[in-house]
């Protein structure tokens, strides 16, 4: 049997995919926002935050919605970025989740950034919070 780890674009068809599934409430808000896959977080991201490339499977980058003011200065769209080689690395290492499972996971993680989610918020959404 042939197993090849999902690319860059298949992982963002599933993250797309979760973001579809969110509650009708917060699609449209979730539509505003930029979805990312990339192998890694770059080098200043990982600098910044003090964390090896592989400990990193997701990242919000943006004003979360509780945070924002009419009077703020647009300063680029705010985006979610997934880095397909951790998110592979967690997946081998947990052998219990699917692709798809680990993927909606860290979606929703960092949506949840995005919106302000409490732990609470996240559970009614992603069960594997709970």
């Amino acid at each position: 049997m042939d197993h090849q780890a999902p690319t860059c674009d298949e992982i963002e068809e599933l993250a797309r995919a979760t973001v579809a599934a969110l509650p009708p409430a917060f699609q449209q808000a979730a539509s505003l926002v930029a979805l990312r896959v990339a192998d890694f977080a770059d080098d200043d991201i990982l600098a910044e935050m003090q964390m090896d490339p592989f400990d990193l499977t997701g990242l919000y980058d943006g004003t979360p919605l509780t945070q924002k003011s009419v009077f703020d200065q647009p300063e680029g769209p705010d985006t979610v970025w997934l880095y397909r080689r951790p998110i592979l690395d967690e997946w081998a290492e947990r052998g219990n989740v699917t692709i798809a499972e680990l993927v909606m996971h860290v979606t929703i993680h960092e949506y949840a950034h995005h919106f302000g989610w409490s732990d609470d918020d996240i559970a009614a959404i992603d069960e594997w919070w709970q």
